[in-house]
């Protein structure tokens, strides 16, 4: 009993930090990672694999332990951070949580400001997918049926993989859906020191926003949102949403009472998924992907 409290106290005060931190970008999840009672009847299947040259451009695997009947479907989760900070070490909780629910799940790092600026990030989170469409044969997953996912400035990159032809090319047809947690979809001009320094070099900024490529063609879409969310405001999902659905993209977005930014990602792991159904969705969404 005595430990129990110790790691809840410990995780109270992790929250208590990133809920601070998280008011200026910064994804300091290493120690909540680490405290945080994860899902069993998993592995991480791959560990350090390379998808480029880079020394950031690493990712992680995690499927079921127990061998599928069927090729499973297969998830890459961006992190969020900024675009200048994050490491998917801080996501363990993430990737287990979801192959818990039956499926491949992918999640890598890429290159970060300011050793980098836009395009970079959505270079190298292309990079990855191309590595997973390739390679998730070999871990049990369905290569053909691919989900992006994504938190804040993660689901920024997954938003642009999946309604952005540029980057993934004929590999997008793989893309069957993307799933955006707080996502910046709509946030030119960049008034905010973050964007100004991933985008603010780029010399046409409506470029960079998802919204400016949403529409007809487009895969299947979640939005979710904390309804309290102060740095990522929910309009940006709203907005992309709109142009979505113009395109006649079918398109669900869910605001969650009570849930902030940090709390919509930390609803996917164990101890908080009371807080709002946020695995739940996310695992109904990708099932229905076939």
């Amino acid at each position: 009993m005595r430990n129990r409290i110790g790691v809840a106290t410990a995780i109270r005060a992790g929250l208590s930090l990133l809920a601070g931190l998280a008011t200026v970008g910064c994804s300091p999840l290493g120690l909540f990672d680490t405290l945080v009672p994860k899902d069993g009847g998993v592995a991480k299947v791959g560990a350090d694999i390379a998808y480029g040259d880079a020394p950031r451009q690493t990712l992680d695997v995690y499927a079921p332990r127990r061998a599928a009947s069927r090729a499973m479907p297969t998830l890459v989760f961006f992190y969020g951070g900024s675009w200048n900070s994050g490491t998917r070490t801080g996501y363990a909780f993430v990737g287990r949580a979801l192959a818990a629910q039956g499926f491949v799940v992918v999640v890598p790092d890429y290159r970060l400001v300011p050793a980098v600026r836009y395009p970079t990030f959505v270079e190298d989170g292309a990079a990855a997918v191309r590595w997973t469409r390739a390679h998730a044969a070999q871990f049990g997953g369905d290569p053909g049926r691919i989900v992006l996912m994504g938190h804040s400035a993660g689901a920024y990159i997954a938003a642009m993989l999946a309604v952005d032809d540029r980057w993934l090319r004929a590999d997008r047809a793989a893309i069957k859906g993307f799933i955006g947690l707080a996502g910046p979809y709509d946030f030119a001009p960049f008034d905010v020191d973050a964007s100004r320094a991933a985008f603010g070099a780029w010399p046409r900024p409506a470029d960079t926003q998802p919204v400016t490529w949403a529409g007809a063609g487009d895969p299947p879409s979640l939005l979710l949102v904390g309804a309290d969310d102060t740095l990522v405001r929910p309009r940006n999902s709203e907005a992309l949403a709109a142009r979505l659905r113009a395109g006649g993209v079918a398109v669900d977005v869910r605001s969650y009472p009570n849930i902030g930014h940090v709390g919509l990602l930390l609803a996917l792991a164990r101890p908080f998924r009371g807080r709002a159904p946020v695995l739940r969705d996310v695992a109904a969404f990708v099932r229905a992907r076939e």
